[in-house]
């Protein structure tokens, strides 16, 4: 019998999507943007104590080769030719940080993920090197108590041997040590406005600039990828990888937000907004940070954005299903709200660890109020969703006034866009159109895009045209603007009731609030002239 026929198709992208909860690899057609195959790995968390969250950084580099290998074999099943995958680019969580050994590529911890609570962080950004699959996650170290330690260490050899490097890459040393600035912009040590490492923010942290990574663009060849005997897809081996963005940037690249005043929101564990604003470095007045949305190419310009973060959007469905029990599936919350279509005047303020953006109020804390004895779980399940939207809103007006020119529609991807009750609330809550894209994966997307559309690569254009595949789906609003405001501004009223629940207690009375917030909290009260100074290189308050 003869050999079945590959599938012809154009060139395709790669991307490596490593979060919070899981690691992906999915392959792109880069002439449709059509998804071809994916794979997904879980990932572990760990919670020492409240309001810290870590994890194996071995895992995370495990869990891209699984995926890099399943997504391969899915390919081969379908017929399409892997050795058509002309690049590879990787989206990576931001402010997770993984220190190593320089010499045995030995972690000397876990991964320290960026706290539950809210406040910058004081993060320093690498790039694994030495491991085949390079930016398995960008990455960062909050000078908390458990990493202190670490960073004074960095540049101590830890005795052993090479092992470690030389079972996940068939060799010693090499790879890239690199960052791109989307990533760099996040660690509060690098100047946003001549994109390199500043002196003065590293030496005032006690950084060494000698362990940061190189800061490149976020679409340039870096490095081939280099298999290791452990993963059997080595028609992989030497392919470019050519793309680097941190998840939000690149979801705001994957959803095509080129022109000033574009915007998109993904909604996850918790919702990231972000607004293009140009060549133009815009500061808020209203708790919202400056950040580096994307340079696609060494010699392109840079572009920024105005970022908004809500702590908790799909984390309060799976506290109503974990905690409370009133769900047995996170798709439940769906069917539960749309029983009665309103909250009966229940509004939840899920501040479980506090408050984001705008308000960054760590004192506050989770309540839900309005209860009645009419009030049952279908009403806090429409309240769970509508404090989705209410947080959305908040972050909304801010960048609205920060901007001045008020959004005319919301681009929004991310798990939680397939709930469409959520939908269309938050096309009622904010009075604009909600437009959602039919194809979710846009954070991969963008690091395609990236990858595909870089200088020696050059498979992807990023035109619109080049996202034939994605269709949109339009939500508008179905109440009147006064029905809009008067919910909202209940729900400002729930908001104020949430706060002050937390007092301040010192560091030795064991509260991990003052553990998150104490580098900030100690640099203000002994440096307020220098932190001024770092907000406007930084571009984080």
């Amino acid at each position: 019998m003869a050999a079945s026929k590959k599938a012809v198709l154009g060139p395709l992208v790669g991307a490596v999507d490593q979060g919070t909860s899981s690691t992906r690899f999915l392959v792109f057609n880069s002439k449709t943007a059509e998804l071809l195959s994916h794979h997904q790995v879980e990932i572990k968390q760990e919670f020492p104590r409240e309001g810290w969250v870590e994890q194996d950084p071995k895992e995370i580099l495990h869990s891209v080769y699984e995926c890099i290998e399943k997504t391969c074999e899915k390919l081969g099943q379908l017929n399409i030719d892997i050795s058509n995958i002309k690049a590879i680019g990787v989206s990576n969580q931001r402010e997770t940080t993984v220190v190593w050994d320089k010499i045995t590529g030995e972690p000397l911890y876990n991964a320290v993920a960026a706290p539950v609570s809210p406040g910058p962080s004081v993060p320093v950004a690498v790039v694994p090197s030495g491991s085949s699959v390079p930016a398995a996650g960008t990455s960062s170290v909050w000078l908390d108590l458990r990493t202190q330690s670490t960073v004074e260490s960095l540049s101590k050899r830890i005795p052993g041997n090479n092992n470690f490097v030389k079972s996940l890459t068939g060799g010693v040393n090499g790879g890239v040590h690199c960052t791109d600035v989307t990533n760099a912009s996040r660690t509060m040590l690098f100047n946003i406005h001549s994109l390199e490492w500043d002196k003065q923010l590293c030496e005032f942290f006690g950084i060494p600039m000698e362990i940061l990574p190189n800061v490149r663009s976020s679409s340039e060849i870096y490095g081939l990828m280099k298999i290791s005997h452990s993963l059997k897809a080595g028609a992989l081996e030497g392919v470019p990888i050519s793309g680097c963005l941190g998840d939000q940037s690149a979801a705001l690249v994957g959803q095509m937000c080129f022109q000033i005043g574009q915007a998109k929101n993904t909604y996850g564990t918790g919702c990231f907004l972000l607004c293009n604003t140009g060549h133009k470095c815009v500061f808020s007045d209203h708790g919202l940070l400056t950040t580096v949305a994307y340079k696609l190419g060494r010699d392109k310009p840079v572009y920024y954005a105005l970022e908004g973060s809500v702590a908790i959007a799909g984390a309060v469905i799976r506290w109503l299903r974990d905690n409370l029990g009133i769900i047995k599936t996170s798709e439940e919350i769906e069917k539960l709200a749309k029983e009665v279509g309103t909250s009966y005047g229940c509004y939840f303020v899920p501040a479980f660890s506090g408050l984001y953006a705008p308000y960054w109020e760590p004192s506050a804390r989770g309540i839900i109020c309005g209860l009645t004895q009419f009030t049952n779980k279908c009403h806090i399940a429409f309240a769970a969703l509508e404090a989705v939207c209410f947080q959305t809103r908040e972050i909304l007006d801010a960048m609205n006034r920060d901007c001045g020119i008020p959004l005319s529609h919301l681009q929004v991807d991310g798990g939680m866009t397939s709930n469409k009750i959520l939908m269309q609330l938050q096309a009622d809550i904010l009075y604009i159109p909600v437009v959602k894209p039919s194809m979710p994966e846009t954070t991969a997307l963008g690091a395609a895009m990236a990858a595909g559309a870089a200088e020696g690569v050059g498979v992807w254009s990023l035109e619109p045209e080049d996202l034939s595949a994605v269709t949109m789906e339009r939500f508008e609003p179905q109440i009147n603007a006064e029905e809009s405001e008067i919910r909202y501004s209940t729900w400002k009223k729930a908001v104020m009731k949430s706060m002050g629940w937390v007092t301040t207690q010192s560091p030795e009375s064991g509260d991990p609030s003052i553990f998150c917030s104490l580098p900030l909290g100690f640099f203000i009260v002994s440096s307020m002239v220098m932190l001024i100074g770092a907000r406007y290189i930084s571009g984080i308050p």
